[in-house]
């Protein structure tokens, strides 16, 4: 019995010796990380910004225990980033590339819309001057901004943009013109809602739209307008 003991105690501080090695070998690279280099192209935040959203993130961490993963969804969590990665570069850094968010449209007054109609917040940098103002029930972002699309192309024809676009709770839309006329357009048969209203804008309304207050196309026929305290009805 006494001699298999020489080769067992030989394997067991064999291992003891590697793992207290990669013990060492570990502490020795898994150094505090000394740089962050970020990577990308920005025309609405700053590398002000950027940095001291992630100054937080990174202060104390070590290089080989940073959960990468976990790192970058934090940093996809800050206003304005659509897509985030992030690479560890020999010896103690980072690197981070950075996709900024497009916004094209503000969202429920305190939110933006990106192309894909996913709302996301703005922080303290400024939106953008001349988005469309949406709104609808929560999740609703991009069935919003599709009709939106549509709109638009629908109003250029008449020389028009629209300012705002209203989902309500109940499913009835409503629309603000430029010139500031808001539309009732309901709950349904919109085409040929919205048909009445154009054939009634190129007769009359177009021209007359600096006296309208708001157009309700809620009617099987023809339009309502209100003008300055009164309330007349447009035949079609």
């Amino acid at each position: 019995m006494q001699r298999t003991k020489g080769p067992w105690l030989g394997l067991i501080l064999f291992i003891v010796l590697l793992v207290a090695g990669g013990r060492v070998l570990w502490l020795w690279l898994d150094r505090p990380i000394d740089r962050v280099s970020i990577r990308g192209e920005f025309e609405h935040v700053s590398a002000d910004y950027l940095r001291e959203q992630l100054a937080p993130l990174i202060e104390g961490q070590s290089w080989l225990s940073l959960d990468l993963g976990e790192l970058r969804q934090r940093v996809r969590d800050i206003g304005w980033l659509a897509e985030v990665r992030v690479s560890r570069q020999w010896p103690d850094a980072l690197t981070l590339e950075l996709f900024e968010q497009e916004p094209v449209a503000r969202w429920r007054d305190d939110a933006l819309l990106n192309p894909r109609g996913e709302p996301f917040a703005y922080g303290s940098v400024s939106p953008p001057e001349g988005l469309a103002d949406l709104a609808g029930p929560l999740g609703s972002g991009a069935e919003v901004l599709t009709y939106y699309d549509r709109l638009q192309r629908r109003f250029a024809a008449l020389g028009i943009e629209i300012r705002q676009l209203r989902l309500e709770p109940r499913g009835a839309w409503r629309l603000q013109l430029d010139g500031g006329v808001w539309v009732m357009l309901g709950r349904s048969v919109h085409d040929a809602r919205l048909a009445r209203l154009e054939a009634a804008w190129r007769r009359q309304l177009g021209g007359e739209a600096s006296q309208i207050r708001y157009i309700d196309l809620r009617y099987p026929n023809g339009v309502a307008v209100a003008w300055h305290g009164e309330t007349v009805p447009v035949e079609p």
